[in-house]
């Protein structure tokens, strides 16, 4: 989605890459150094002629509408900088002429950069998201907590569900945000909308994912289902459950409660 609108952004305006060739690289400037406050208060303080403009200022041009210079930071290869977006990790030439789409490693340490930034990402953006508009299942001192992007029709999603009682045995905090596959005006997004105009939501999407009958005709006003589908769009949700650790890593479908208990703790060890 924005991957491949950045791609058609670039060739289709790559008129404007020889402006950016023309200026400096971005290694010769640090965009995020704070200005001289003087500078700013002296309006007779005299400026260098041979500055070089901020390259990020061509390079957005070349990046759909909406993007915004400090969008584009330096990444640790010289000459590049990284754009995020959502969770989203992408990478453009100083000079324009380059974009670059897939991940970055440390060589010396064999870690995965872009994985990191999307993993603050993901921390970040579901952070933002109130526990109250979470449906959460938790033992009484739990170790672990993983945020589930579900559907109530998904076969896996209700197998999970399934495990929730020895997952919160083994100390799995479970909180759970609607991702119904199907997309706006499908009954699967109806359903997740009257579980959450439910009295008591925990309970009836526990039926629902059991297949029990629900009343369709129940209405609340606002839901937080259409949020919740975009956000999980803007983490690179594709299917469900999609898992997301504390740390922010991503684990993609369906495990046994004593297997997925192994992948958080491997992915939280990783984290030290």
């Amino acid at each position: 989605m924005l991957r491949s609108a950045c791609l058609m952004a670039v060739l289709a305006l790559a008129a404007f890459a020889g402006q950016a060739r023309a200026q400096a690289p971005a290694e010769t400037r640090d965009p995020h150094a704070a200005a001289d406050p003087r500078a700013s208060q002296d309006p007779h303080a005299s400026q260098d002629p041979h500055a070089s403009p901020d390259p990020r200022a061509a390079l957005v041009k070349l990046l759909p509408a909406g993007t915004r210079v400090d969008d584009l930071v330096p990444s640790p290869i010289p000459g590049v900088y990284q754009l995020v977006q959502g969770a989203e990790v992408s990478y453009l030439t100083a000079d324009g002429k380059y974009y670059l789409d897939g991940n970055v490693y440390d060589m010396a340490t064999r870690a995965n950069l872009t994985e990191v930034l999307r993993a603050r990402a993901r921390v970040a953006l579901i952070a933002a998201v109130p526990e109250t508009q979470m449906l959460i299942f938790s033992p009484k001192n739990p170790l672990y907590t993983i945020t589930v992007f579900t559907d109530v029709d998904c076969q896996y999603c209700r197998k999970l569900h399934g495990d929730m009682a020895e997952l919160n045995k083994l100390g799995v905090r479970v909180r759970y945000l609607f991702y119904p596959r199907t997309g706006p005006n499908t009954e699967s997004w109806r359903k997740a909308e009257v579980v959450w105009c439910s009295a008591d939501r925990n309970d009836t999407l526990t039926r629902a994912k059991a297949g029990g009958q629900l009343d369709m005709n129940k209405t609340c006003g606002p839901t937080p289902v259409a949020r919740e589908y975009a956000l999980g769009q803007s983490l690179g949700v594709r299917g469900t459950p999609a898992i997301v650790t504390e740390s922010g890593d991503f684990i993609n479908g369906y495990m046994p409660p004593r297997d997925l208990l192994q992948a958080i703790k491997q992915l939280q060890l990783a984290q030290r």
